[in-house]
């Protein structure tokens, strides 16, 4: 599932991302106070949120959060945070994304 989610983000398919979320999944980005609850609500911010990537090209690398899927994000000029995914059963009930830097290269690659 982690990696259909990153090669599904990766490509800007917010359909394929929704496609994989439960019905009541949660984005939310610590500590900015934006948190976006059910399929639309996160639909919607993907949606502009890649809209303004300029057509820059993310990379995800997979590693492990506190036991949980994770994805360091970059942007070509450097990294851009990580990412936790949350995992109830065969679906993704949460994706937390930390745009702390620093933090993200505590994780292995």
């Amino acid at each position: 599932m982690a990696r259909r989610f990153a090669e599904a983000f990766t490509a800007g398919d917010v359909d394929a991302v929704v496609a994989l979320l439960t019905d009541d999944a949660w984005l939310s980005m610590p500590p900015a106070p934006h948190e976006y609850h059910g399929r639309d609500a996160v639909a919607g911010f993907l949606r502009a949120g890649m809209a303004h990537a300029d057509g820059r090209s993310l990379t995800l690398r997979p590693t492990r959060a506190n036991t949980q899927p994770a994805f360091k994000a970059a942007f070509p000029e450097g990294p851009a945070g990580i990412g936790v995914l949350t995992v109830a059963g065969d679906r993704i009930a949460a994706i937390t994304r930390f745009h702390d830097i620093a933090l993200a290269t505590r994780f292995p690659d």
